[in-house]
């Protein structure tokens, strides 16, 4: 009941009469969900250390910075701080509750069209924001440039962990110097948008909830969590409905960067608990990483083996056919294989290009590089994207924010 009787004092005439826990970022925060003696419901979220805190306080200027113009334009709810109380140098903050339910991912993903175009109209409009609320919010702001070498210099701070496999090394770090990756027009991004930071009622987005990291930078941050859903057409789809609803041309290399941005999410992850000295941390970042190093490995085998078959059974168009044989006998046909293989996978996922283009990121090897085509030539082979090696379970580096989660099966426990 500690956290009932701080939301009390934070937020003044509020008498809580029912609590429960709710789902959160447990090294970080304590949650909890209240009802009041009118039977409204509040979230009250508290941090458990000072970088938690500091989270805390940066959505709360991000949120200040939403004007009741801003709030009037966008297609859904953001949340609205009720109250704050400080206890030396952590701050406990106090939400009114937002109506709708966290789902899924693979439930977004199964949701139908008109779901997918929900979520490419959410998107559109967190990147049409003004980047002129970020800076007022005395928020991050990065160029393309900017950022790129902010991510370079996150990949020499993973790297000194010496926990990183060589062969991801080399991927993110020939990923980060090409530079025609990294030619885009920065806009607003989230920055921490993920399932668990949408509330969804209707078969719409209801609200976005977990603005710790609003910054203006590279839109593709705010794709990478769709590309770990189980229908590898759904993320496509979104982005799709994301460029039909901005009216802009398409940027060719934004769902390769979505992917980089998921696959190094793991590397990030790693640093966070090496800082925290957390060894849970660091073992399902290091067992996620050896993960994503076998699924990547196998697929660049596997794709090499292809070509080499390919360029054995080449046809001779040197010598004439004389006895008007079918030059495509049986004992020279060659099997193509029934399943893509892509260079930019994530967590085992296998993921198309924007742009049409299948290419991954460069890892060094022969073959795989940034501009290495597919060794589907058939074109509409990509769209029946599947993977040739099991799929490791889905990774969420992110904590689940204090009113987001879903409240209408949680058991109340009345207070005394």
């Amino acid at each position: 009941m500690e956290l009932a009787a701080i939301a009390s004092a934070a937020v003044p005439g509020l008498t809580p009469t029912g609590v429960a826990g709710i789902p959160d970022d447990a090294a970080d925060f304590e949650s909890a969900l209240l009802v009041d003696d009118s039977g409204k419901q509040w979230r009250v979220r508290s941090p458990k250390h000072p970088d938690a805190s500091m989270r805390l306080e940066t959505e709360l200027q991000a949120l200040k910075a939403f004007t009741p113009a801003i709030r009037a334009e966008l297609p859904f709810l953001v949340p609205h701080i009720a109250g704050t109380l400080r206890q030396g140098e952590l701050c406990t903050f106090v939400y009114a509750h937002l109506e709708g339910s966290v789902r899924e991912l693979d439930d977004l993903a199964g949701g139908g069209n008109e779901l997918v175009k929900e979520l490419g109209r959410m998107l559109a409009a967190i990147h049409d924001l003004p980047p002129l609320l970020v800076h007022n919010a005395d928020l991050p702001s990065y160029e393309a440039n900017e950022f790129r070498q902010r991510k370079l210099n996150e990949l020499d701070q993973a790297a000194t962990t010496g926990r990183i496999p060589a062969h991801l090394l080399r991927r993110w770090e020939h990923a980060l110097e090409d530079v025609t990756l990294w030619r885009f027009h920065a806009t607003v991004v989230h920055g921490d948008l993920h399932e668990d930071n949408l509330l969804i009622s209707a078969g719409r987005v209801s609200a976005v909830t977990g603005w710790t990291d609003l910054r203006v930078g590279d839109p593709a941050d705010d794709f990478a969590w769709l590309l770990a859903a189980s229908n590898p057409g759904f993320a496509d789809a979104v982005h799709n409905a994301y460029v039909a609803a901005r009216g802009e041309a398409a940027d060719p290399h934004l769902m390769r960067r979505a992917a980089l941005a998921a696959e190094f999410a793991l590397a990030q992850w790693l640093v966070r608990g090496v800082a925290m000295n957390n060894s849970e941390m660091i073992a399902e970042a290091e067992d996620m990483m050896s993960t994503l190093d076998r699924d990547l490995q196998a697929e660049e085998a596997a794709a090499a083996a292809y070509r080499a078959q390919q360029s054995q059974h080449l046809p001779d168009t040197t010598i004439a056919d004389t006895n008007g044989a079918d030059t495509d006998s049986a004992d020279g046909e060659v099997a193509e294989p029934a399943l893509p293989i892509d260079d930019h996978s994530v967590a085992g996922e296998t993921i198309e290009d924007d742009g049409g283009d299948t290419s991954g990121f460069d890892d060094g090897d022969p073959g795989t590089g940034t501009g290495a085509e597919s060794p589907d030539t058939d074109g509409d082979a990509g769209n029946e994207s599947a993977n040739t090696t099991e799929n490791p379970r889905p990774f969420s580096v992110s904590p689940v924010p204090a009113d987001d989660t879903e409240t209408s099966s949680l058991p109340i426990i009345k207070s005394s």
